[in-house]
């Protein structure tokens, strides 16, 4: 019966734990060796259980070690393998915290959408589940293998295999295999809108738990000094290491090899912990595993284990086991400047000196070198770990050593010998071996005599008396980070028309409509907006033909225009500034303009390059009398010469006029007209940027915006009525266009008999009329025919360089929206823009008013609506619904 029970024990499945508590292994071969808090271990040898500490492997690193079973906890098997990928073990335990969505997310279907963090900003991806399982044979870590899709796709590494075994198949760089830590469910519930905000303010650990981590590698590796801990004061236990002995170190990720030269306490410090001084004899060694733990050789261990105390332990937030600046017989010595470069020579020296420091580091001061060397330095400081120490320039307050120096960089720079950058340093106090700031003869900068330092750049940190200052936010990044996941809209790759009318006003009314504004996005939101929100006749340029080798970028910008922006706005009333990032990412890269993603811009501006990356045909072509026909996507109306006689209004009124207004219909014509311009054919879509001579000075208070635009007279070539008997028109007169007798303010056109006795008057005798081209055919009494006209559908204004949109949904006159892409905010400076539409049905009883009856308005009693649709009017959008079906 016990040999049965015995096999019945032996065949339980191993069991997995947890390490609760930073722990420290002190090995006769190996030396110390750290287990952190949240290292996975498996259970060995079920024959030999012990009632107090079991032998267990270590996953993360590969050793078998006995650990007490406090300093353990039991993970549920199913949940090991997925937790296993995952490098940081802090951010393991915050997972196992939450086993209900390990599990959830386990046992999501193929194809599930899914947000994925990619890149070195943590970036939020849009990516769907195609595989989850392990990447090897013989192992259990579970990894997420994703295609990614919208405007990620592209960014990946693979097509779904993994070392020529392939587990799923996608495009080429679409293919990600990543940890549970990695992976989001893409839902965009109100119910799990605050799982979201949860797992948006962990993010930020997750990073910079990596980065801590390696800086508490950097500062205890490079200190030279490591301390072993015994936690009773006092104690007469022997020396974890004796002299002589063979250990291994590592330095930056790279093994080196050495011999034990002192191990004891060190003056001025806590005399629990140990400290051992290593002689490297060896500096090429080849690189380990990346990750801290596995630079110490696998093997097993016979271990001591202690947890480890606060005075032993270096973490992101206590400082680095401070190292002594110089030997014990010159503690009384401040440090002296950094050492001329010396051949790497090592003395031998005997307990209680400290260790010497490794060849990349300032080597170690002896008395006779006291006054042309440095000394030792203090440990790496965190701003070498996390890159910080590039943000130090010249005339940064710093600090160096341990106790503190404080002072200025006043130089940055090389010095002979010393491959690294080196700052030389006003110190606030005299140093017995300063300088006054040069250094082997050559002057570097000035300062009081004994008051300069040399030393490397790595080793200064900032002046710790004052206050970090806060490292400013990418907004760049920071829109495509996780930070905006609660924000996210979805791509809709089906063709999604607009609507109008009622159910337009259904789908876009609201908070958190439209296109959200991010840096200085106004100018492209609301242009957008105004283009393709609750009008057709752009879509042609979302279906431009384009080839998809030679035009690799037009291609992506037009799928991401369409899809990730135009069809989702339309479908769901709202598009997140992630997508128009991406956007402004692309124009960015097209046109070589840095500011296209964080700075203000002209939605002309916007427009021009937009088209010339989509490649697209121009929508306007224009002819001079004197020149050849001229391709653009816009034009810029100047002011008329006349002004305009008020009448009576139907609307609140005073007199005298007290409005200068100007009406889209007279600027047209009047532009045209003296510049000599026709179109060579009617546009579809015409866009017309207003005239505006800056804030301070307006030509006009207000600008009308011609519901229906009339452009039959601005058509070259084609059948024209006289201002007179109404016939075929074969004249053209500019100077009749201000003749206060003739309808001032129109353009005039004559047949030829009118033509004649108009100009025979003595005043108007001086005019030169123009022939204009007349389609072939016999033409003979009045002409009768549809007058070609373009509808409004839409305007954008601009008030303090901030761009607003207003829409017409509809048929009726009221059926107007109102768009702002940044109505309000969430958070300060670094929170979040939330865009706003709303319907101003007020707008339409001012636009069905003449230019002489909105002279007559007064002005302090229309809404703030109103007046910013007349008075900050900066573009007009006109269509011609029946000629856009044919783009």
């Amino acid at each position: 019966m016990s040999g049965v029970h015995e096999q019945s024990r032996k065949r339980r499945p191993f069991k997995a734990f947890l390490i609760t508590t930073d722990l420290q292994v002190q090995d006769d071969l190996e030396g110390l060796i750290v287990l952190k808090r949240g290292f996975i271990c498996s259970e060995q040898d079920q024959g030999k259980i012990r009632r107090d500490a079991l032998w267990v492997k270590v996953l993360d690193n590969g050793l078998m070690v006995k650990i007490e079973k406090k300093y353990l906890l039991e993970v549920a098997l199913d949940l090991v393998g997925l937790v296993e990928p995952v490098q940081d073990p802090e951010v393991r335990l915050s997972l196992l915290n939450n086993p209900n969505n390990l599990r959830q997310l386990a046992s999501l279907p193929i194809n599930a959408p899914l947000w994925v963090q990619i890149g070195p900003q943590n970036e939020l991806a849009e990516a769907e589940l195609k595989y989850i399982g392990p990447l090897s044979g013989g192992s259990n870590a579970l990894y997420f293998g994703v295609e990614l899709k919208g405007s990620a796709a592209g960014r990946g590494t693979c097509n779904g295999s993994y070392k020529g075994h392939r587990y799923f198949s996608c495009p080429d760089a679409c293919g990600l295999f990543v940890p549970v830590s990695h992976v989001r469910l893409r839902s965009w519930s109100s119910k799990n809108n605050g799982d979201v905000q949860e797992k948006t303010r962990e993010n930020p650990r997750r990073s910079n738990h990596a980065n801590q981590a390696q800086a508490v590698l950097s500062r205890t590796t490079e200190s030279a000094p490591v301390a072993v801990n015994n936690n009773l004061r006092g104690s007469t236990s022997p020396p974890p290491f004796h002299l002589g002995q063979r250990v291994s170190v590592s330095l930056e990720g790279i093994a080196h090899a050495g011999e034990v030269r002192f191990c004891g306490a060190l003056p001025g410090r806590v005399q629990s912990a140990m400290y051992v001084g290593i002689l490297l004899v060896s500096m090429k060694q080849t690189p380990q595993h990346p990750h801290p733990l596995s630079q110490v050789p696998k093997s097993i261990l016979k271990p001591t284990l202690s947890p480890i105390s606060k005075q032993s332990t270096s973490s992101p937030s206590a400082p680095a086991p401070k190292i002594p600046l110089l030997p014990p017989n010159r503690q009384g010595l401040k440090a002296p400047p950094l050492p001329p470069p010396k051949p790497s020579v090592r003395h031998p020296l005997t307990a209680p000196v400290p260790p010497p420091k490794p060849q990349n580091l300032a080597p170690a001061a002896t008395p006779q070198q006291l006054e042309h060397t440095n000394g030792i330095h203090s440990p790496a400081s965190p701003l070498r770990s996390t890159g910080e120490h590039m943000e130090l320039e010249v005339g940064s307050m710093v600090e160096v050593n341990n106790p503190p120096l404080f002072g200025v960089i006043r130089w940055i720079g090389h010095i002979s010998g010393v491959q690294e950058l080196v700052a030389g340093i006003e110190l606030e106090q005299e140093l017995s071996a300063g300088t006054d700031g040069s250094y082997l003869g050559e002057r570097h900068f000035r300062c009081p005599n004994n008051k300069g330092l040399f030393i490397k750049l790595r080793n200064c940190r900032r002046d710790s008396r004052f206050p970090v200052p806060e490292k400013p936010v990418n907004q760049v990044e920071r829109c495509n980070s996780i930070a905006f996941a609660e924000w996210g809209s979805e791509r809709v790759d089906e063709h999604t028309p607009p609507v109008d009318g009622d159910e337009a006003r259904r789908i876009y009314e609201g908070s958190k409509r439209g296109i959200q504004g991010h840096l200085n996005s106004c100018y492209l939101d609301a242009t957008l907006f105004s283009l393709f929100s609750c009008c057709s006749s752009a879509d042609w340029v979302l279906f431009w033909p384009s080839d998809a080798e030679t035009d690799q970028s037009s291609k992506q910008a037009q799928e991401l225009l369409r899809c990730e922006i135009v069809n989702p706005l339309r479908r769901n009333g709202y598009v997140c500034a992630s997508k128009t990032m991406a956007l402004r990412r692309l124009l960015e890269a097209a046109s070589s303009d840095a500011s296209f993603t964080n700075q203000e811009k002209d939605p002309e501006e916007f427009l021009n390059k937009l088209f010339q990356l989509l490649r697209v045909e121009p929508l306007l072509k224009i002819r001079s009398m004197s020149q050849q026909a001229q391709e653009c996507h816009l034009y810029q109306l100047f002011p008329p010469t006349l002004p305009i006689s008020p009448a009576s209004s139907p609307v609140p009124i005073i007199s005298p006029a007290s409005m200068r207004v100007a009406s889209v219909q007279a600027l047209l014509e009047s532009s045209f007209l003296h510049a000599g311009l026709k179109f060579v054919e009617a546009p579809s879509c015409l866009l017309l940027l207003m005239p505006r001579f800056g804030k301070d000075f307006k030509m006009f208070d207000a600008i009308l915006p011609t519901l229906s635009l009339d452009i039959t007279d601005l058509l070259d070539d084609t059948l024209r009525q006289c201002s007179i008997c109404q016939a075929v028109a074969e004249w053209e007169c500019s100077q009749c266009y201000g003749d206060l007798e003739i309808t001032p303010g129109r353009l005039k056109q004559y047949c030829q008999t009118c033509k004649t006795q108009v100009h025979s008057h003595r005043n108007r005798a001086s005019h030169k009329p123009e022939k204009i081209n007349v389609p072939q055919g016999s033409w003979s009494g009045p002409l009768h025919y549809a007058r070609q006209r373009m509808s409004l559908f839409a305007v954008t204004c601009i008030e303090t360089s901030h761009y607003v949109s207003f829409v017409k949904h509809g048929p009726q006159a009221s059926d107007w929206l109102f768009f702002d892409s940044m109505a309000d905010r969430d958070g300060g400076e670094n929170g979040f823009n939330i865009p706003r539409v709303k319907a101003c049905p007020e707008v339409g009883r001012y636009l069905g008013l003449s230019e002489e009856e909105l002279s007559r308005v007064d002005a302090s009693s229309v809404k703030e609506s109103v007046r910013r649709l007349l008075c900050d009017s900066y573009m007009c959008l006109y269509h011609s619904p029946e000629l856009s079906l044919y783009k």
